[in-house]
């Protein structure tokens, strides 16, 4: 007889083993027909299992962010099956889901076109309309081998084969047919109503490039219609707002093949560039930090000392001099503990917080190279905190604060939050590690911030705290993080000495607000497709005249405007007064001052936005004034 404990603390109690289906049904036919699956103990299950004793219980419907991941897993099961169906020469290897879709990848005798994938898209609407019950069912491992070498899929039994033996495996079948899973799925493919294929990739067996090349089929798959159709448009306002189009638009940067992931910035690029560094420069000074420079190339042995040369050597970039190697800082921390070491510190010394524009190097493979959002030199608004571990909650608690005063200046309110707590290979003892996290928890809860828990995705040297921010397409980047590191700086041989005479190594805080300033500047153009905010744009005013006439009443509204930090641009060009509105409108520049004789009499300017807002006539001081105001409160446009 077991009882049932639903999420609302209320209970259910059965007269015999009930599944989760007949659970749902219990609590209403509605909950019943939505449900896709459900949870017991917390674990994530079919609803076709079966409840034997006593459980906390819960129904998962495509409300759920659980059940859309289960249609998603469900999806790629569906294009395996409709693949098989039109290809039968073709065998399946795998098929998980990732973000907003899942993937399957095949081995096929010819690749696959665009033809082949609407004619897939076509079968798996068909399947799923048929409604077809998924029936879980389990093999020996040794049995499941012979069964998927059987159905002539030697990469599925290759799959099973690397499992220990013993081992029972779960299978699901869906008409005929069968694919190895741990699961859950949706009860039948009827479930499956918002799916679309998207694109054909490359992808090596297992990951290495030694192996085969199979073809990999992207999809994605959301509980309705509408949310499809939303994703789908967001897709189409993404394509649009591609940092690397609006940067030729702007004449931002450029990148080419002879400094692969490498950016040549523009002069409108890098006066975007500067004003996120000053303002950054800014925080620092403000916030107790001191601003230092550490070398690009550093020699192999600190590598060493460090860790790094086992752990990334091949990302790192090396070269040799005078028989010594050296590598470029792939990271900026083992340096800044160099310049922490200089002269003995005191327990009255810390938190000691050192910053710096620290310019990267990594190794990354040319195939993940991607615009300024994934490169191989960059620079990471860095730094590091060295205190004592009684000083961790206070320097975290604040970092969190300026942290979403950084993200709200730059037009960014929704602030996602993750812990990572300690993996299974790490330093320091258990003792250790517990004071990390409950301090990195503490300063959370201290906050009222909601979080989730990765458990074993902290760094090996400590737990992390890791800040994501949302942008107006609501796609997340994560971009801030501080981590707790009690290893370094003890293999560097920092050291303070405590107030008791003893000397003990510092607390390390590794911190970054913005991440790398190359892609945070790429989300920034993504974010406001260029539309930047007047304190941002690369170009804050264009003074346009009329006619000749005014050339000279337009230069010196220039050189007044410049004069108090403004970024200007004049065009006293010989055209057409809407052709030179049209142009610096199409350029984003945020405000056009027009002056023809009207105005020139007057000493007055007319004001446009550049969304074709006639703002009216100004007195230039009037003008002025409402362009520094607006720059020094950091308005974000919407």
């Amino acid at each position: 007889m077991p009882v049932v404990t639903l999420p609302d603390g209320s209970k259910r109690e059965f007269d015999s083993a009930v599944t989760l289906r007949q659970v749902a049904e219990s609590i209403g036919a509605g909950l019943a027909r939505a449900a896709v699956a459900g949870k017991v103990g917390g674990h994530l299950v079919d609803l076709s299992f079966l409840l034997e004793s006593d459980a906390d219980v819960a129904i998962v419907t495509p409300r759920d962010n659980e059940g859309v991941e289960v249609i998603r897993h469900s999806a790629a099961h569906l294009l395996a099956q409709a693949v098989k169906s039109l290809y039968p020469n073709a065998q399946v290897t795998i098929g998980p889901v990732v973000d907003d879709g899942f993937y399957y990848d095949f081995a096929f005798e010819r690749p696959f076109t665009p033809d082949d994938l609407q004619l897939i898209e076509k079968k798996m609407e068909e399947l799923a309309a048929q409604g077809m019950e998924v029936k879980r069912s389990e093999l020996p491992r040794n049995e499941a081998i012979a069964f998927f070498r059987g159905l002539g899929e030697s990469y599925k039994a290759e799959i099973i084969a690397s499992i220990p033996e013993g081992e029972t495996l779960s299978l699901y079948t869906q008409g005929e047919f069968t694919d190895l899973c741990r699961g859950p799925h949706v009860p039948d493919t009827g479930k499956l109503k918002a799916f679309k294929l998207m694109k054909i990739a490359g992808s090596y067996w297992r990951g290495d490039s030694n192996n085969v090349m199979l073809q990999r089929i992207y999809g994605t798959a959301w509980a309705e219609k509408k949310d499809l159709k939303e994703y789908l448009h967001r897709l189409e306002e993404a394509e649009k707002r591609d940092h690397r189009k609006i940067a030729k638009t702007l004449n931002l940067f450029h990148l080419q093949e002879e400094a692969p992931g490498m950016v040549f910035w523009h002069p409108a690029g890098w006066s975007l560039w500067q004003t996120v560094e000053q303002y950054m420069r800014e925080v620092f000074r403000d916030n107790g930090y001191q601003e230092i420079k550490t070398p690009l190339l550093v020699g192999r042995s600190l590598w060493e000392k460090s860790g790094h040369w086992d752990k990334f050597q091949d990302q790192m970039f090396t070269t040799a001099s005078e028989e010594r190697d050296f590598a470029i800082k792939p990271m900026n921390c083992p340096c800044h503990i160099q310049v922490y070491n200089q002269g003995l510190k005191s327990y009255r010394d810390l938190p000691l917080r050192l910053a710096e524009f620290g310019s990267c190097h990594r190794n990354e493979l040319s195939g993940v190279l991607h615009g300024i959002m994934r490169v191989r030199g960059f620079t990471q608004d860095d730094a590091h905190i060295f205190c004592t571990e009684e000083q961790v909650q206070a320097e975290v608690s604040d970092f969190i604060d300026l942290l979403h005063r950084v993200y709200a200046d730059f037009g960014f309110n929704q602030v996602l939050v993750k812990l990572s707590t300690r993996p299974v290979v790490r330093v320091g003892s258990d003792e250790v590690w517990d004071k990390a996290e409950a301090a990195l928890q503490m300063a959370l809860d201290s906050k009222g911030l909601a979080f989730d828990l990765q458990p074993g995705e902290g760094a090996f040297y400590g737990p992390k705290i890791e800040f994501s921010l949302q942008d107006c397409l609501n796609r997340v980047w994560q971009c801030g993080t501080i981590q707790v590191d009690f290893s370094m700086p003890e293999r560097l041989g920092a050291v303070y000495v405590a107030e008791s005479g003893a000397k003990l190594a510092p607390v390390m805080l590794h911190r970054a607000i913005l991440g790398s300033m190359e892609r945070f500047i790429g989300i920034l153009i993504e974010h406001y497709a260029g539309y930047f905010p007047l304190w941002l744009a690369p170009i804050q005013v264009a003074v346009i005249n009329i006619t000749d006439r005014q050339a000279e009443y337009a230069q010196g509204i220039a050189k007044e405007l410049s004069s108090k930090g403004l970024r200007v641009k004049t065009d006293l060009r010989n055209e057409k007064i809407g052709f030179k509105i049209r142009e610096h409108s199409m350029h984003r520049v945020p405000y056009l001052l027009i002056v023809g004789d009207k105005e020139v009499e007057a000493q007055t300017v007319t004001l446009r936005t550049q969304n074709g807002t006639d703002l009216g006539s100004f007195s230039l001081s009037d003008a002025e004034q409402k362009l520094v105001d607006e720059i020094a409160r950091r308005v974000a446009n919407a």
